[in-house]
């Protein structure tokens, strides 16, 4: 195998070409403003790009400048917020439009580093909001897209380290069109590329693909071709996971819920069983919520179980 840099620029001008008839139509994707491309992507981290595309019109219409949603009270945020799950990027979203708005005059900044320092920005949201906003050639690397270049450079993901995927992701990014790129691969790592079942046979990559090659050679040869995990990881699909009204996450997200139904202020009393969760299994939720700043606590003995959205 070649350097780990070395994206072929023949898949990579493929890619882009399909890009270009076959782009997924999301809300987000018609702006170039950096704060707008903040809130998608924030919104974007574990949520499917087509409901955070609906809630991100709404949500900017709400919050149409960095200044807006500094000046928004948590409670305002996580209501608009409603619908999204994981409402901790809510309130990270919230604390770092008050340290743009404080510390860089409501402009968004374009340096990888300053944007990696500001809360719930991470190396790929950062590496997008440059690539996207202001046309820095960095490689955003999220799941879909280790899968894709792992698998055309190195034949499967895994196989690189994260430096050298990096280096990868980096050196493929057209220097005259990093924005569209990045929503390229991203793409065909979504629509294509799946982890299981990729459709290799529509995929632009696929004359460059190292991954989609082993895969055809095996079918010339007779062999079966690995479509489902086995062992372990086949163990761990085929069983059942825990119904979901049975697990905290969903008890969190209905507790929340209730507080956003209250008016703006009011404390609501949440003392009885929620779904399959007893009243100490609710408290016990309550607490985690307000330690993740998600909500307020009228007091710190139990018989006190009143809480409402934070308002400042």
């Amino acid at each position: 195998m070649s350097g780990p840099t070395d994206f072929p620029p023949a898949a990579r001008d493929a890619i882009l070409t399909w890009y270009g008839s076959r782009a997924r139509a999301l809300s987000f994707r018609r702006t170039t403003d950096p704060y707008a491309i903040l809130v998608s992507e924030a919104m974007a981290q574990q949520t499917q790009a087509a409901r955070a595309g609906e809630a991100w019109t709404r949500f900017m219409g709400r919050f149409p400048t960095v200044d807006a949603l500094a000046a928004a009270s948590p409670a305002d945020v996580l209501r608009a917020w409603q619908g999204l799950g994981y409402n901790r990027r809510a309130i990270n979203l919230w604390l770092t439009a008050r340290r743009i708005a404080d510390e860089f005059g409501g402009r968004v900044p374009s340096d990888i580093a300053v944007l990696q320092s500001l809360p719930g920005i991470g190396p790929y949201t950062a590496r997008a909001i440059a690539a996207l906003a202001f046309g820095v050639p960095v490689g955003a690397v999220d799941t879909n897209v280790r899968r894709v270049l792992g698998r055309v450079v190195a034949g499967d993901t895994g196989v690189l380290a994260p430096s050298e995927l990096q280096q990868l992701a980096d050196g493929a990014v057209p220097i005259d069109r990093p924005g569209a790129w990045t929503h390229a691969v991203m793409d065909v790592g979504a629509t294509l590329c799946h982890p299981r079942r990729p459709a290799c046979g529509t995929c632009p990559a696929r004359p460059w693909c190292r991954y989609a090659s082993a895969r055809a050679a095996e079918v010339g040869q007779g062999r079966v071709v690995p479509t489902r995990p086995t062992g372990a990881a086949a163990r761990s699909v085929h069983e059942p996971p825990a119904p979901f009204r049975t697990t905290s996450r969903w008890l969190r997200g209905r507790i929340l819920d209730r507080l956003r139904d209250a008016p703006h202020g009011e404390w609501v009393v949440l003392d009885a069983s929620i779904g399959e969760h007893d009243p100490f299994a609710v408290e016990r939720a309550m607490r985690a919520l307000a330690n993740d700043g998600l909500l307020e606590l009228a007091g710190d003995e139990p018989p006190d179980r009143r809480a409402r959205l934070p308002i400042a």
